[in-house]
């Protein structure tokens, strides 16, 4: 049991991500009182019968009230919409987060809805499944993870503190960097990788010469990985290209040159220069498993059955 930090928690947003900070906020007592809010009856029902937080309130002005601190776990393109449900009822020095994969458009958008009163400090947990809804939240997905924190000019010490404390009471490293720094290095590391796996898994369906009983019979081969990230939620990811438009467009150009530099290279039977590139992506691979990133286990640590 770590140090309760907060009276009252309120979550708006009951998916993977915010059903997963109740659970975690529960789990090491961060807070007395975690209220959660969706804006859908069904997640309001569902969430109520899992029973992960204290209570599921029936609208955004009952969940914040009185909360020291409100989390914005919503779709990128519904952060703005969230943040003015709130906006009326955030009590004196009420500190308002969010979860959001993009952080520069976040920052435009909910930044002005607050009032003058509010504390404002944007953010983005590094984490996640492809699973989505209340169901899919577990209390340990932050732990061991990155956190990036992204302050903004409605952010103030004492706010910083409070959230840097959350996050590292759900057992998560904390990374600070600009909010247009953020969006680059995601753009890279997460957000293209996912445009690329939604645009590989698309050219498969569509192969004429390929049926889909094939793709679906041979996927152990690499095409299997590529359907496990492209099985995100859409909504979320349609908001993540739209919102972080120039940092996904500036690393597609750069990808779609270095991919033509590859078809150079298998055109020209290249195989020194494909065996060097080859090796430093492996490389890099390694380095993802030093860092405790990934897991170094066969077949990227899938359980197996056994016979008995």
């Amino acid at each position: 049991m770590t140090e309760t930090l907060f009276d009252k928690v309120a979550i708006v947003g009951l998916g993977l991500i915010g059903s997963s900070m109740a659970r975690g906020i529960k789990k090491h007592g961060l807070s007395t009182t975690v209220i959660g809010f969706d804006g859908s009856p069904d997640v309001r029902a569902r969430s109520r019968e899992l029973g992960f937080c204290d209570a599921i309130a029936e609208s955004a002005e009952e969940a914040v009230a009185n909360a020291r601190l409100v989390v914005l776990a919503v779709p990128v393109g519904a952060m703005e919409a969230a943040a003015q449900s709130v906006a009326p009822h955030l009590a004196e020095g009420a500190i308002v987060t969010d979860v959001g994969s993009v952080k520069a458009a976040v920052v435009r958008q909910v930044g002005p809805v607050l009032p003058d009163h509010a504390v404002f400090v944007p953010g983005h947990p590094v984490a996640g499944t492809e699973y989505s809804g209340p169901e899919a939240g577990f209390a340990e997905l932050f732990e061991g993870r990155w956190y990036v924190l992204t302050p903004c000019e409605r952010s103030t010490a004492a706010g910083i503190e409070a959230v840097e404390a959350l996050w590292r009471g759900l057992g998560s490293t904390i990374e600070q960097m600009t909010p247009e720094h953020h969006d680059i290095v995601l753009a890279m590391t997460s957000h293209v990788p996912h445009l690329i796996a939604y645009n590989i898994v698309g050219t498969a369906a569509e192969l004429e010469t390929v049926t889909q009983s094939e793709v679906i019979k041979f996927s152990a081969g690499g095409f299997r990985d590529f359907t496990r990230i492209a099985s995100s939620d859409p909504v979320m990811w349609r908001d993540v290209f739209l919102s972080n438009k120039d940092a996904v467009l500036e690393v597609l150009g750069r990808f779609s040159e270095d991919l033509a530099a590859l078809q150079r290279l298998i055109r020209w039977d290249d195989g020194q220069a494909l065996q060097d590139r080859f090796t430093r992506s492996r490389a890099i691979r390694h380095s993802i498993i030093d860092a405790g990133q990934d897991t170094a286990d066969a077949d990227f640590g899938r359980p197996h059955g056994h016979d008995d």
